[in-house]
């Protein structure tokens, strides 16, 4: 079902993905409820369609949404910021899950820093978070519109050093899976190497390793089902950790 939620001075395309039968048996984790979060640029919705609806139908209510300024959404690109990036999810998750179940998160790129915002928000709440070719942030560039300076403050030499994300996912026990592509011309491997060090302190972590993708994770996943069924069983079912997957053949 798609739908407008009006959040933060905003109309935010949503669209969710209810499963035909529950998440049950001894093979899963129980139900969750699923959020998708896209990354910038041209990121939208779209792309996270179809692994929403593999996670519907692996048995878990999913969702995926536009940030304002993105996809079907109203507002300007240069408008938004992480902040906003956090309040909105934030609120989408409310109406989403409002009886406070517990929750999956999954975010590409600049949204890597959205799920550490909301896992340290919401706590105990987020059962499981996945990271598909995450990026960090400095506190300071928080609250900046992108238009307004952020770009010239995220290009200044390892401006990503003093970010939160590292502490508050190095302090998650949940189930955490980390997605990397074969290449990545965006984010720099200390980013990936950083998270992947705090994630493997207390969580029960997973990295999946996709040959031949690049940075674009969510564009790549549409096209690779076998790839997302992995995805999605990753995150959904007993594994053991602190393991390696590099995912079907392509």
């Amino acid at each position: 079902m798609e739908f407008i939620h009006h959040a933060d001075g905003e109309a935010l395309s949503c669209a969710t993905f209810e499963p035909a039968t529950e998440a049950t048996g001894p093979a899963t984790t129980g139900r969750t409820r699923v959020v998708i979060m896209h990354g910038a640029g041209v990121g939208s919705k779209e792309r996270s369609i179809p692994l929403a609806r593999d996670f519907a139908a692996a048995g878990h209510p999913s969702l995926a949404f536009d940030f304002s300024g993105h996809g079907d959404s109203s507002g300007r690109p240069a408008e938004l910021s992480l902040e906003r990036r956090f309040r909105q999810a934030l609120d989408v998750i409310e109406a989403f899950a409002p009886d406070g179940d517990p929750l999956t998160l999954v975010g590409f790129s600049m949204s890597g820093q959205t799920v550490a915002d909301l896992a340290a928000h919401l706590g105990g709440r987020v059962a499981a978070i996945c990271l598909c070719a995450p990026a960090a942030y400095a506190p300071e560039a928080w609250p900046l519109p992108f238009g307004d300076g952020f770009t010239e403050l995220i290009r200044r030499p390892e401006s990503w050093r003093p970010s939160t994300v590292f502490d508050v996912l190095g302090a998650f026990t949940g189930r955490a899976v980390l997605v990397v592509p074969e290449r990545d011309d965006i984010i720099p491997a200390e980013v990936t190497a950083g998270i992947e060090q705090a994630l493997r302190t207390k969580s029960r972590f997973a990295k999946l390793v996709l040959d031949g993708a690049d940075h674009q994770l969510g564009r790549w996943l549409s096209a690779h089902p076998a790839h997302r069924a992995r995805l999605v069983d990753l995150c959904t079912r007993p594994h053991d950790p602190d393991s390696t997957d590099p995912g079907p053949k392509r």
